[in-house]
């Protein structure tokens, strides 16, 4: 088995054993995640992931099996690292090599968790348009996130083949992140609506399912007179599964405008998804504070765009990965900083 693969294998292991954990004893009872259990777990999924990115620091070369200056030339070439390698010192290009890999993860990690507040606002859309119980928003959440990360792992490497065999598509990606920013910024201020009965995924959902409007104790399936049906719960994780399909056409081109290795890609877009959740539950009740965000998000979506469509001119120039993370979390910063300082101001209606 290749180091990929080991590497990959492992991961995945890691991730099906805290999701076990997390089903087991978090969804317990289908009780309202308490805003104690939402810090502790955003405290511990933050940290496992800048662990991996010590990992990667330590032996990143490890996960592409490089040890000599023929296979470090050949992967920095696969995946167009912007890194100089000393020929007459190995280790020094291969701690140059891992600490590269460290921070394209980390700003891939940073990239990919700013999107998904994006996904908030749109989940407690969901949430309140279907009349979702608060005590079964972790379970559709939990599951949701085990269907993200099969989906992710099909896009990112799916994405990674055709970068490979079709260089020119970098360009597209960014054209398109350059459009989806300039119309999220556009439509900043508008009032996003989910219709439960309009909704594509519910129709089409209606047409092969029998739907019954009982909740069923939060299953997500319900048996009468020997007819399985499916209820609002199960209708609702589709529609997030939908909703996480359509982000990911932003956020996976917008990783690999920062890394063009997939398995970076895969590792910083998986446990920022894993943090979604208890992000989710801290976010919820304060979510509409942050109205610049959506403002800042747009600029970051157009920055990765610009970025992507102009690369090779601004790697001449000396721009590497680190200042594209410096960017990023400025505009963050900005963004937030702007909400909290200059609050939104309520309607008042006539």
């Amino acid at each position: 088995m290749s180091h990929e693969l080991l590497f990959f294998a492992g991961f995945i292991i890691f991730i099906i054993i805290m999701l076990a954990i997390d089903l087991g004893v978090f969804s317990k009872g289908n009780k309202p995640v308490t805003l104690k259990v939402a810090a502790i777990m955003s405290g511990i999924w933050v940290l496992f992931a800048l662990l991996f990115g010590l990992v990667l620091y330590i032996w990143g070369n490890e996960l592409h099996n490089i040890h000599d200056f023929a296979a470090l030339k050949e992967v920095i070439a696969r995946h167009y690292h912007n890194i100089k390698v000393n020929e007459n010192d190995l280790a020094a290009s291969m701690q140059l090599y891992n600490k590269t890999l460290t921070i394209e993860y980390l700003t891939g990690y940073v990239v990919e968790y700013a999107l998904s507040v994006d996904n908030i606002f749109v989940m407690v859309l969901v949430f309140s348009s279907f009349g979702i119980p608060e005590k079964y928003y972790h379970k559709v959440l939990v599951w949701g996130i085990i269907g993200a990360v099969v989906l992710r792992c099909i896009f990112i490497f799916v994405g990674a083949a055709l970068i490979a065999k079709f260089g020119w598509i970098l360009y597209v990606f960014g054209a398109f992140l350059v459009y989806t920013g300039i119309t999220m910024f556009i439509n900043r201020n508008k009032e996003e609506e989910v219709d439960p009965q309009g909704h594509p995924v519910v129709k089409y959902a209606s047409k092969i399912f029998k739907v019954t409007p009982s909740f069923s104790g939060g299953k997500f399936f319900h048996m009468e007179n020997g007819v399985r049906y499916v209820t609002p719960l199960f209708l609702v994780l589709l529609v997030i599964e939908f909703t996480d399909l359509i982000f990911a056409v932003d956020s996976i081109p917008a990783i690999f405008s920062i890394t063009k290795d997939p398995y970076i890609v895969f590792f910083s877009n998986i446990f920022a998804i894993l943090g979604l959740r208890s992000m989710f539950f801290l976010l919820v009740n304060i979510i509409h504070k942050f109205h610049y965000l959506k403002v800042g998000l747009a600029f970051l979506l157009v920055f990765i765009g610009v970025k992507m469509l102009f690369h090779s001119w601004l790697e001449s120039m000396g721009f590497e990965t680190i200042h594209s993370l410096i960017i990023i979390i400025g505009i963050l910063v900005i963004s937030v900083v702007a909400s909290l300082m200059f609050p939104k101001k309520p309607n008042i209606s006539a």
